[in-house]
């Protein structure tokens, strides 16, 4: 999609663009009105006093998506036609709102079409917007931005889209290697032997179940000089649950268990194309949890990388345990901070809905920062305790750790339970960590205004985080 920042009225539109104009009513009306051959759609905003940054995110998506409904190619539009609409937004700069149009105007025109025929009369895709405004060089240079933010949160949503039989873990650690094609992004991938050879056993303990390779993916980017932002993507291709299978209810879906995975892949390729000058590495444990001839059992104890050993209660417990040797593997850089990205439980979901991501930290600065740069992204973040109440839960009876707690309690608190576990292994990295559930936000939210499946989170919260910390 071609978006352009044109100086002048939209007067001058030509007739062949579709003039998008902004009532007062509700966000699902819409009207077409056609006069002496111009077709005008009015989209309804809502009352304009209510217009915040979050609304107007959904907005710009709902410009597209309704575009889209009425098979128009071209649109033309000029926000400060409605000067109303910008009541509640006079903190943001011209330049912010651009970058944050464009984001949004290329995220809603993403459908994941890989494996659908193309009809005879083509995708129903917007082809071009032209946004007139009093232009200048600066909002031009922000919607170049907010289009590189919008493509690389929809590459993100095309891989994790991607099937389980499709998107191996073999196939993942090649598609970080294709998204760093012609990148300033060292890619070093490590197969059984080498992790064998380091003892990530946590790891390579999930993969016994399956015949596909196991595969631990390292990517760095130095655009700056100093420690690195290291980022950790939980990586689960396919994720059955192994032995402790899932349900038909929740096996659905599960091969966008590699989403944070997707996610830290797209943010470092991101940051590159974007010349950011920071340091930023991104881990990548990828395997497929299946319940195979040699799979892990309940009871079996695995050895991590980092010398703990970890009692299996539950095999559909997986992403934590390669994450916990993603962590350990982390602290041979020598982070600034570390963020591990996972759709991690099930109980975050039931938590918080399908609007936010869980946020677990013991560092209040960095929980304050993350959430701070949630909000301007609009990739949500709500934070959930991590207090010292919580550890005995993650306690082993027979070995160090146990990956879930266990009996009738096991149910309370999954999502604190997966972030207390992790930061057994955090605690050791001598920076700030936090953890990221995204389960929350693995999949759009009808009212999203964005194509079903993947939600691309977060991609635009890591891209912010990387521009803004300050070790």
């Amino acid at each position: 999609m071609n978006i352009i920042s044109k100086k002048g009225d939209i007067e001058s539109a030509p007739k062949a663009y579709a003039r998008i104009s902004f009532t007062e009513k509700p966000t699902d009306a819409t009207r077409v009105l056609r006069e002496n051959g111009i077709e005008t759609i009015e989209v309804g905003a809502g009352k304009f006093s209510e217009l915040n940054r979050r609304k107007f995110i959904i907005l710009c998506r709902s410009v597209v998506r309704t575009a889209r409904a009425h098979k128009a190619k071209k649109i033309a539009l000029q926000f400060d036609r409605t000067p109303a609409l910008f009541r509640n937004l006079k903190a943001y700069t011209r330049e912010d709102l651009a970058q944050l149009t464009a984001e949004n105007f290329e995220m809603a025109n993403f459908d994941f079409t890989l494996f659908k025929t193309k009809p005879k009369e083509g995708w129903d895709s917007v082809e071009e917007i032209a946004v007139y405004e009093k232009s200048s060089p600066k909002v031009a240079e922000a919607v170049r931005k907010g289009q590189e933010i919008g493509k690389a949160v929809n590459a993100c949503l095309a891989l994790a889209n991607r099937p389980g039989g499709d998107m191996t873990p073999t196939a993942l650690a090649k598609a970080a290697q294709e998204a760093m094609k012609g990148l300033s992004v060292k890619v070093t991938i490590l197969g059984s032997k080498e992790m064998r050879k380091l003892g990530m056993g946590a790891l390579l303990g999930v993969a016994k179940g399956s015949t596909e390779a196991p595969t631990f993916t390292i990517l760095e980017y130095k655009g700056g000089k100093g420690k690195p932002i290291v980022f950790a993507g939980k990586g689960v291709t396919f994720d059955s649950g192994g032995l402790n299978l899932k349900s038909s209810n929740s096996i659905y879906e599960m091969h966008m268990d590699m989403s944070g995975a997707a996610a830290v892949i797209h943010a470092v390729a991101l940051a590159a194309r974007l010349k950011i000058k920071k340091h930023v590495i991104a881990l990548v444990p990828s395997v497929e949890n299946m319940p195979g001839n040699g799979a892990y059992r309940p009871g079996d104890v695995l050895k991590s990388l980092s010398g703990k050993t970890i009692e299996v209660l539950d095999t559909d417990a997986e992403g934590r345990l390669i994450l916990a040797d993603a962590l350990t593997y982390a602290k041979r850089f020598n982070p600034s901070v570390v963020i591990d990205i996972a759709t991690l439980t099930g109980a975050a979901v039931a938590a918080l809905g399908l609007h936010a991501s869980a946020l677990l930290t013991r560092d209040d600065a960095l929980a304050e920062t993350i959430s701070r740069v949630g909000e301007a992204s609009g990739d949500y973040v709500w934070r959930l305790p991590l207090w010292d109440e919580y550890e005995e839960r993650v306690k082993g009876t027979f070995a160090d750790l146990k990956n879930v707690p266990g009996g009738s309690t096991s149910r309370y608190g999954g999502a604190i339970d997966g972030g207390m576990f992790l930061w057994q292994f955090a605690k050791e990295l001598n920076c700030p960590w936090a953890h990221l559930d995204i389960a929350p936000r693995m999949t759009s939210a009808p009212s999203d205004e964005l194509a079903k499946g993947a939600a691309g989170t977060p991609v635009r919260l890591l891209l912010h985080f990387i521009e803004t910390w300050k070790p």
